[in-house]
Formats: C-alpha cells, sequence, structure tokens
C-alpha cells in the first residue's frame, strides 16, 4: 500500500476542485482526496489535516486565500493614494511656444 502525502496535523494549500455528496469541499494533495467542510468549489485554502485514512483524509481550512487578496487589493489602493499626481510639464521658456501645435482653434465660432 502506498502511503499517503499527507500526514495527520501537516497545514497544506489546496484548491477545492468540486463538492461531494454531503456538501463539502474535494480538494487534492498529490491526488490523495482531502474533504474539506465549510467550502466552496474553486476556494484556495489552507488547510490542516485532521484524519487520514486509507485512500482519503479529512481537513479544516485555518486561512483563505481570499482574506489575502483582499489585503493586498485594500494595501495597493492606499499605496495608490498617497502617491502624488506627476505635474503636467511646462515649457522652461514660454518663448519656446508653438501655437501651431494647438488642438483647439478657441474663438473661430465668433468669425
Amino acid at each position: 500500500m502506498e502511503q499517503a502525502p499527507v500526514n495527520e496535523g501537516d497545514i497544506v494549500d489546496v484548491r477545492i476542485e468540486g463538492i461531494g455528496d454531503k456538501g463539502d469541499g474535494i480538494g487534492r494533495v498529490k491526488g490523495f482526496v482531502l474533504i474539506v467542510p465549510g467550502t466552496q468549489e474553486g476556494d484556495e485554502v489552507k488547510v490542516k489535516v485532521n484524519k487520514v485514512i486509507k485512500n482519503m483524509g479529512f481537513a479544516e481550512v485555518v486561512e483563505r486565500k481570499e482574506a489575502f487578496e483582499e489585503e493586498t487589493e485594500i494595501k495597493e489602493e492606499k499605496k495608490e493614494k498617497k502617491t502624488k499626481p506627476k505635474k503636467k510639464e511646462k515649457p522652461e521658456n514660454l518663448l519656446d511656444y508653438d501655437p501651431s501645435l494647438d488642438s483647439e482653434d478657441f474663438g473661430s465660432e465668433l468669425d
């Protein structure tokens, strides 16, 4: 008999691939099935393995990846708010201004 790739007490990252008959999430570690209550298909979680039997194991969620993503998004939003927008560059010498580069023709409608 091949030994399971996890042991009781191990903490591993798992992506929930499906839902079992009783509504528990099903994930895999190197092909070994872990039943994880309180999860949904698509969840990416860190779990603690509570029990290992012949062809599967049971685990509980210790951390959810979504929480990390939300924290990262919040930190990046705060960082963006702190960075000041760059000021528009002005010509060093106003005599270098070329009016032919203007894209607007203000006042032409008055002619």
